[in-house]
Protein backbone atom coordinates (compact mmCIF):
# COMPACT_ATOMS: atom_id res chain seq x y z
CA UNK A 1 0.00 0.00 0.00
CA UNK A 2 1.50 3.66 -0.79
CA UNK A 3 -0.24 6.92 -1.33
CA UNK A 4 0.28 10.60 -0.60
CA UNK A 5 -2.76 12.21 0.92
CA UNK A 6 -3.41 16.03 2.27
CA UNK A 7 -2.86 16.26 5.72
CA UNK A 8 -6.06 18.43 7.28
CA UNK A 9 -8.29 15.73 5.61
CA UNK A 10 -6.62 12.68 7.04
CA UNK A 11 -6.34 14.58 10.80
CA UNK A 12 -10.19 15.78 10.43
CA UNK A 13 -10.74 11.62 9.56
CA UNK A 14 -8.39 10.14 12.31
CA UNK A 15 -10.62 12.77 15.10
CA UNK A 16 -13.86 11.53 14.12
CA UNK A 17 -13.22 7.66 14.03
CA UNK A 18 -10.73 7.43 17.26
CA UNK A 19 -13.52 8.11 19.39
CA UNK A 20 -14.73 4.37 18.68
CA UNK A 21 -10.96 3.39 19.09
CA UNK A 22 -10.72 1.54 22.73
CA UNK A 23 -7.88 2.91 24.78
CA UNK A 24 -7.75 -0.46 27.05
CA UNK A 25 -8.25 -3.02 23.91
CA UNK A 26 -8.83 -6.38 25.20
CA UNK A 27 -7.08 -7.31 22.03
CA UNK A 28 -4.68 -5.00 20.38
CA UNK A 29 -6.21 -4.82 16.87
CA UNK A 30 -9.10 -2.81 19.03
CA UNK A 31 -6.32 -0.26 19.57
CA UNK A 32 -5.86 0.71 16.35
CA UNK A 33 -7.32 2.23 13.46
CA UNK A 34 -7.86 -0.16 10.05
CA UNK A 35 -7.03 2.22 6.94
CA UNK A 36 -8.12 0.47 3.57
CA UNK A 37 -6.81 2.26 0.15
CA UNK A 38 -8.29 2.12 -3.22
CA UNK A 39 -8.57 3.68 -6.44
CA UNK A 40 -11.73 5.76 -5.06
CA UNK A 41 -10.46 6.86 -2.04
CA UNK A 42 -8.98 5.70 1.99
CA UNK A 43 -11.67 4.70 4.43
CA UNK A 44 -10.80 4.61 7.73
CA UNK A 45 -12.27 2.44 10.46
CA UNK A 46 -12.38 2.14 14.46
CA UNK A 47 -13.94 -0.53 16.36
CA UNK A 48 -14.60 -1.38 20.73
CA UNK A 49 -17.02 -3.38 19.46
CA UNK A 50 -19.65 -1.34 21.11
CA UNK A 51 -19.32 1.18 18.97
CA UNK A 52 -17.89 1.56 15.25
CA UNK A 53 -16.81 4.88 13.14
CA UNK A 54 -16.01 4.54 9.84
CA UNK A 55 -14.67 7.64 7.99
CA UNK A 56 -13.99 7.79 3.73
CA UNK A 57 -11.86 10.37 2.41
CA UNK A 58 -12.57 10.68 -1.30
CA UNK A 59 -9.89 11.13 -3.76
CA UNK A 60 -10.72 14.20 -4.82
CA UNK A 61 -13.40 16.54 -4.20
CA UNK A 62 -14.49 18.23 -7.42
CA UNK A 63 -11.26 19.92 -8.69
CA UNK A 64 -9.90 19.63 -5.47
CA UNK A 65 -7.21 16.53 -5.03
CA UNK A 66 -7.34 14.89 -1.86
CA UNK A 67 -4.81 11.57 -2.26
CA UNK A 68 -2.73 10.46 -4.82
CA UNK A 69 -2.72 6.30 -4.69
CA UNK A 70 -0.09 4.80 -6.17
CA UNK A 71 -0.93 1.17 -4.81
CA UNK A 72 -4.10 -0.22 -2.85
CA UNK A 73 -3.90 -2.26 0.51
CA UNK A 74 -4.99 -2.06 4.10
CA UNK A 75 -3.09 -2.08 7.30
CA UNK A 76 -4.03 -1.26 11.63
CA UNK A 77 -2.27 1.53 12.86
CA UNK A 78 -1.96 1.63 16.77
CA UNK A 79 -4.64 4.71 17.64
CA UNK A 80 -3.38 6.94 19.96
CA UNK A 81 0.15 7.50 18.45
CA UNK A 82 -1.39 7.93 14.77
CA UNK A 83 -3.86 10.44 16.20
CA UNK A 84 -1.05 12.31 17.88
CA UNK A 85 2.05 11.69 14.92
CA UNK A 86 -0.82 12.99 11.98
CA UNK A 87 -1.78 16.13 13.99
CA UNK A 88 2.24 17.06 14.78
CA UNK A 89 3.42 16.20 10.97
CA UNK A 90 5.52 19.52 9.52
CA UNK A 91 4.20 19.59 5.78
CA UNK A 92 0.54 19.87 4.55
CA UNK A 93 0.92 16.55 2.88
CA UNK A 94 2.42 12.82 4.01
CA UNK A 95 2.95 9.65 2.29
CA UNK A 96 2.18 6.02 4.03
CA UNK A 97 3.95 3.26 3.03
CA UNK A 98 3.08 -0.25 3.80
CA UNK A 99 6.42 -2.50 3.56
CA UNK A 100 6.66 -6.20 4.44
CA UNK A 101 4.86 -7.91 8.09
CA UNK A 102 2.94 -4.50 7.90
CA UNK A 103 5.86 -2.05 8.83
CA UNK A 104 4.52 1.14 7.62
CA UNK A 105 6.70 4.25 7.01
CA UNK A 106 5.20 7.65 7.38
CA UNK A 107 6.57 10.45 5.52
CA UNK A 108 6.26 14.35 6.12
CA UNK A 109 8.47 16.81 5.02
CA UNK A 110 12.19 15.94 6.52
CA UNK A 111 10.40 13.77 8.96
CA UNK A 112 10.48 10.05 8.65
CA UNK A 113 8.63 7.72 11.07
CA UNK A 114 8.55 4.54 11.46
CA UNK A 115 4.99 2.25 12.69
CA UNK A 116 4.75 -1.77 13.45
CA UNK A 117 1.35 -1.73 11.68
CA UNK A 118 -1.16 -5.11 12.55
CA UNK A 119 -2.88 -7.43 9.72
CA UNK A 120 -6.28 -6.04 9.12
CA UNK A 121 -7.43 -9.27 8.67
CA UNK A 122 -7.79 -9.42 12.11
CA UNK A 123 -10.07 -6.52 12.94
CA UNK A 124 -13.82 -7.08 13.56
CA UNK A 125 -15.90 -7.01 11.04
CA UNK A 126 -18.33 -3.89 10.54
CA UNK A 127 -22.24 -5.11 11.40
CA UNK A 128 -24.24 -5.18 8.41
CA UNK A 129 -27.53 -3.04 8.29
CA UNK A 130 -30.47 -3.76 5.91
CA UNK A 131 -30.89 0.27 4.61
CA UNK A 132 -34.22 -0.44 3.21
CA UNK A 133 -35.78 2.31 5.57
CA UNK A 134 -34.29 5.40 7.61
CA UNK A 135 -34.95 8.47 9.49
CA UNK A 136 -33.56 11.51 8.89
CA UNK A 137 -33.31 14.03 11.41
CA UNK A 138 -31.44 17.24 11.23
CA UNK A 139 -28.05 17.80 13.54
CA UNK A 140 -29.14 20.22 15.73
CA UNK A 141 -32.72 18.57 16.65
CA UNK A 142 -30.53 15.31 17.22
CA UNK A 143 -27.73 17.07 19.41
CA UNK A 144 -30.40 19.38 21.76
CA UNK A 145 -32.37 15.72 22.11
CA UNK A 146 -29.55 14.13 23.65
CA UNK A 147 -28.38 17.04 26.12
CA UNK A 148 -31.63 17.01 27.20
CA UNK A 149 -32.04 13.15 28.57
CA UNK A 150 -28.78 12.07 28.64
CA UNK A 151 -27.73 13.12 31.75
CA UNK A 152 -30.20 11.08 33.68
CA UNK A 153 -29.16 7.44 32.43
CA UNK A 154 -27.56 5.54 35.45
CA UNK A 155 -23.93 5.93 35.39
CA UNK A 156 -24.26 2.09 37.57
CA UNK A 157 -23.35 -1.29 34.97
CA UNK A 158 -25.82 -3.06 37.97
CA UNK A 159 -28.68 -2.04 35.28
CA UNK A 160 -26.88 -1.85 32.49
CA UNK A 161 -30.44 -1.11 30.43
CA UNK A 162 -30.53 1.97 32.33
CA UNK A 163 -27.16 2.80 31.41
CA UNK A 164 -28.78 3.93 28.04
CA UNK A 165 -31.53 6.06 26.50
CA UNK A 166 -34.80 4.54 24.97
CA UNK A 167 -35.98 5.91 21.94
CA UNK A 168 -39.62 5.15 20.38
CA UNK A 169 -41.04 6.44 17.43
CA UNK A 170 -44.47 6.03 16.37
CA UNK A 171 -46.20 8.24 13.68
CA UNK A 172 -43.74 10.50 13.35
CA UNK A 173 -42.95 11.28 17.08
CA UNK A 174 -39.26 9.98 18.07
CA UNK A 175 -39.71 10.19 22.01
CA UNK A 176 -36.12 9.83 23.86
CA UNK A 177 -36.29 8.71 27.59
CA UNK A 178 -33.47 8.57 30.71
CA UNK A 179 -34.00 7.54 34.40
CA UNK A 180 -31.86 6.21 36.48
CA UNK A 181 -34.64 5.28 39.16
CA UNK A 182 -33.66 9.24 40.93
CA UNK A 183 -34.80 11.25 37.94
CA UNK A 184 -35.85 10.93 34.84
CA UNK A 185 -35.80 13.15 31.49
CA UNK A 186 -37.74 12.78 28.11
CA UNK A 187 -38.14 14.73 24.83
CA UNK A 188 -40.28 14.29 22.05
CA UNK A 189 -40.02 15.92 18.52
CA UNK A 190 -41.86 15.39 15.49
CA UNK A 191 -39.59 13.89 12.14
CA UNK A 192 -39.06 12.57 8.93
CA UNK A 193 -40.13 9.23 8.83
CA UNK A 194 -41.25 7.19 5.96
CA UNK A 195 -45.33 6.04 6.51
CA UNK A 196 -45.88 3.58 9.08
CA UNK A 197 -42.17 3.25 9.99
CA UNK A 198 -41.65 2.68 13.57
CA UNK A 199 -39.59 1.38 16.33
CA UNK A 200 -39.74 0.89 20.26
CA UNK A 201 -37.39 -0.40 22.89
CA UNK A 202 -34.20 0.95 21.51
CA UNK A 203 -31.82 1.71 23.80
CA UNK A 204 -28.51 3.03 23.09
CA UNK A 205 -25.69 3.53 25.71
CA UNK A 206 -25.49 7.45 27.16
CA UNK A 207 -21.77 7.15 26.84
CA UNK A 208 -22.55 6.23 23.26
CA UNK A 209 -25.14 8.95 22.26
CA UNK A 210 -22.07 11.11 24.27
CA UNK A 211 -19.73 10.54 21.62
CA UNK A 212 -22.33 10.84 18.39
CA UNK A 213 -22.78 14.33 19.56
CA UNK A 214 -19.45 15.29 19.33
CA UNK A 215 -19.19 14.14 15.32
CA UNK A 216 -22.86 15.35 14.85
CA UNK A 217 -22.97 18.94 12.90
CA UNK A 218 -25.02 21.72 14.93
CA UNK A 219 -26.62 22.74 12.21
CA UNK A 220 -29.45 21.28 9.98
CA UNK A 221 -27.32 18.47 7.72
CA UNK A 222 -29.59 16.11 8.31
CA UNK A 223 -28.57 12.61 10.24
CA UNK A 224 -29.73 9.44 8.28
CA UNK A 225 -30.50 6.69 11.23
CA UNK A 226 -31.21 3.39 10.46
CA UNK A 227 -32.66 0.49 13.12
CA UNK A 228 -31.69 -3.00 12.48
CA UNK A 229 -32.28 -5.80 15.49
CA UNK A 230 -29.38 -4.99 17.29
CA UNK A 231 -27.28 -1.90 15.57
CA UNK A 232 -28.21 1.35 14.99
CA UNK A 233 -26.46 3.26 12.02
CA UNK A 234 -25.79 6.74 11.74
CA UNK A 235 -25.05 8.61 8.37
CA UNK A 236 -23.20 11.80 8.84
CA UNK A 237 -21.62 13.18 5.65
CA UNK A 238 -19.11 11.22 4.87
CA UNK A 239 -18.70 9.61 8.56
CA UNK A 240 -20.74 6.12 9.01
CA UNK A 241 -21.73 5.53 13.31
CA UNK A 242 -22.40 1.84 14.10
CA UNK A 243 -23.64 1.60 18.05
CA UNK A 244 -24.63 -1.81 19.70
CA UNK A 245 -28.52 -1.75 21.10
CA UNK A 246 -28.43 -2.75 24.79
CA UNK A 247 -29.94 -5.97 25.43
CA UNK A 248 -33.08 -6.36 27.82
CA UNK A 249 -36.68 -4.29 27.78
CA UNK A 250 -36.61 -0.74 28.97
CA UNK A 251 -39.66 -0.38 32.51
CA UNK A 252 -42.24 1.59 31.39
CA UNK A 253 -41.95 4.90 33.54
CA UNK A 254 -45.46 5.86 32.59
CA UNK A 255 -47.02 5.24 35.05
CA UNK A 256 -45.01 6.88 37.13
CA UNK A 257 -45.52 10.56 35.78
CA UNK A 258 -48.37 12.09 37.64
CA UNK A 259 -50.64 13.92 35.45
CA UNK A 260 -52.53 16.07 38.36
CA UNK A 261 -50.81 18.27 40.99
CA UNK A 262 -52.04 19.88 44.49
CA UNK A 263 -49.36 22.48 43.97
CA UNK A 264 -48.62 24.01 40.61
CA UNK A 265 -45.60 27.22 40.05
CA UNK A 266 -44.57 28.95 37.25
CA UNK A 267 -41.09 29.94 37.81
CA UNK A 268 -38.43 32.27 35.69
CA UNK A 269 -36.31 29.83 34.54
CA UNK A 270 -32.72 31.71 34.74
CA UNK A 271 -33.25 33.11 38.24
CA UNK A 272 -34.72 29.78 39.74
CA UNK A 273 -31.57 28.38 38.11
CA UNK A 274 -28.71 31.01 39.80
CA UNK A 275 -30.80 30.81 43.34
CA UNK A 276 -30.45 26.98 43.23
CA UNK A 277 -27.25 27.44 41.89
CA UNK A 278 -25.96 29.41 45.10
CA UNK A 279 -27.55 27.05 47.48
CA UNK A 280 -25.95 23.87 46.17
CA UNK A 281 -22.57 25.69 46.68
CA UNK A 282 -23.59 25.10 50.16
CA UNK A 283 -25.42 21.42 49.84
CA UNK A 284 -22.46 20.29 48.15
CA UNK A 285 -19.64 20.93 51.48
CA UNK A 286 -22.53 18.44 53.29
CA UNK A 287 -22.01 16.12 50.53
CA UNK A 288 -25.73 16.06 50.47
CA UNK A 289 -26.59 18.01 48.09
CA UNK A 290 -30.09 18.80 50.07
CA UNK A 291 -31.67 22.00 48.98
CA UNK A 292 -35.24 23.15 50.34
CA UNK A 293 -38.14 25.09 48.33
CA UNK A 294 -40.87 26.24 50.85
CA UNK A 295 -43.99 28.06 48.99
CA UNK A 296 -44.53 31.46 50.58
CA UNK A 297 -48.23 32.98 51.49
CA UNK A 298 -47.14 36.88 49.13
CA UNK A 299 -46.16 34.46 46.00
CA UNK A 300 -42.51 33.98 46.62
CA UNK A 301 -40.76 30.74 47.68
CA UNK A 302 -37.88 30.15 49.41
CA UNK A 303 -34.57 28.20 48.31
CA UNK A 304 -31.87 27.27 51.15
CA UNK A 305 -29.44 24.82 52.07
CA UNK A 306 -27.44 24.88 55.29
CA UNK A 307 -24.39 23.20 56.13
CA UNK A 308 -22.92 22.55 59.97
CA UNK A 309 -19.81 24.02 59.23
CA UNK A 310 -20.32 26.79 56.72
CA UNK A 311 -23.86 28.19 57.25
CA UNK A 312 -26.89 29.00 55.52
CA UNK A 313 -27.73 30.16 52.06
CA UNK A 314 -31.62 31.59 51.53
CA UNK A 315 -32.88 33.30 48.66
CA UNK A 316 -36.25 34.27 47.61
CA UNK A 317 -37.73 33.85 43.95
CA UNK A 318 -40.50 35.77 42.86
CA UNK A 319 -43.30 33.32 41.18
CA UNK A 320 -45.03 34.06 37.86
CA UNK A 321 -48.10 31.92 39.09
CA UNK A 322 -48.71 29.97 42.11
CA UNK A 323 -51.79 27.90 42.60
CA UNK A 324 -52.55 24.85 45.31
CA UNK A 325 -51.66 24.31 48.43
CA UNK A 326 -48.44 25.50 50.24
CA UNK A 327 -45.76 23.40 50.33
CA UNK A 328 -42.45 22.59 52.02
CA UNK A 329 -39.91 19.90 50.10
CA UNK A 330 -36.55 18.68 50.22
CA UNK A 331 -34.78 17.59 46.92
CA UNK A 332 -31.14 16.70 45.18
CA UNK A 333 -30.05 20.16 43.68
CA UNK A 334 -27.25 18.69 41.38
CA UNK A 335 -30.54 16.43 39.76
CA UNK A 336 -32.23 19.66 39.90
CA UNK A 337 -29.36 21.99 38.07
CA UNK A 338 -28.92 19.21 35.28
CA UNK A 339 -32.72 19.72 34.71
CA UNK A 340 -32.94 22.99 34.95
CA UNK A 341 -29.77 23.77 32.79
CA UNK A 342 -31.63 22.24 29.63
CA UNK A 343 -34.45 23.99 29.81
CA UNK A 344 -34.88 26.63 26.73
CA UNK A 345 -37.53 28.51 27.91
CA UNK A 346 -37.86 31.48 29.61
CA UNK A 347 -40.22 30.44 32.25
CA UNK A 348 -40.72 26.54 33.46
CA UNK A 349 -43.50 25.24 35.51
CA UNK A 350 -43.23 22.77 38.45
CA UNK A 351 -46.02 20.86 39.71
CA UNK A 352 -45.97 19.20 43.46
CA UNK A 353 -48.15 16.18 44.23
CA UNK A 354 -47.14 16.29 47.99
CA UNK A 355 -43.72 16.29 50.08
CA UNK A 356 -42.85 12.85 49.01
CA UNK A 357 -44.23 12.18 45.18
CA UNK A 358 -42.14 13.05 42.21
CA UNK A 359 -41.51 16.87 40.98
CA UNK A 360 -42.28 17.16 37.60
CA UNK A 361 -40.92 20.03 35.55
CA UNK A 362 -41.68 21.58 32.21
CA UNK A 363 -40.71 24.50 29.60
CA UNK A 364 -43.68 26.43 29.61
CA UNK A 365 -42.52 27.56 25.70
CA UNK A 366 -43.67 23.60 24.21
CA UNK A 367 -44.86 20.54 25.86
CA UNK A 368 -41.84 18.53 23.75
CA UNK A 369 -39.53 17.90 26.88
CA UNK A 370 -40.76 16.73 30.70
CA UNK A 371 -38.47 15.92 33.76
CA UNK A 372 -38.79 13.94 36.80
CA UNK A 373 -36.87 13.87 40.26
CA UNK A 374 -37.56 12.47 43.43
CA UNK A 375 -37.93 14.07 46.72
CA UNK A 376 -35.78 13.94 50.07
CA UNK A 377 -37.04 12.56 53.21
CA UNK A 378 -35.72 14.93 55.94
CA UNK A 379 -35.94 15.43 59.65
CA UNK A 380 -37.52 19.06 60.51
Amino acid sequence: MKLTIRKDQLNDAIQQVSKASSSRPAIPILGGIKIDVNHQGVTLTASDTDISIQSFIPVENGEFVIAKIEKPGSVVLPAKFFVEIVKKLPSDELEIEVKEQFQTMIRSGSTDIQMVGLDPEEFPILPTIEQSESLAVPGDLLKSMIRQTVFAASTSEQTPILTGTLWNLAEGQLKFVATDRHRLASRTASVEAPDGYRFSNVVISGKTLNELSKIVPDDHTHVDIVVADNQVLFKVGHVLFYSRILDGTYPDTSKIIPQHFKTELVLPTKKLTDAIDRAYLMSREEKTNIVRLVTQEDGTIEISSSSTELGRVTEQVEAKEMTGEQLRIAFNSKYMLDSLKVIDSEYLFIGFTGAMSPIIIKPTDHPHSLHLILPYRTTG
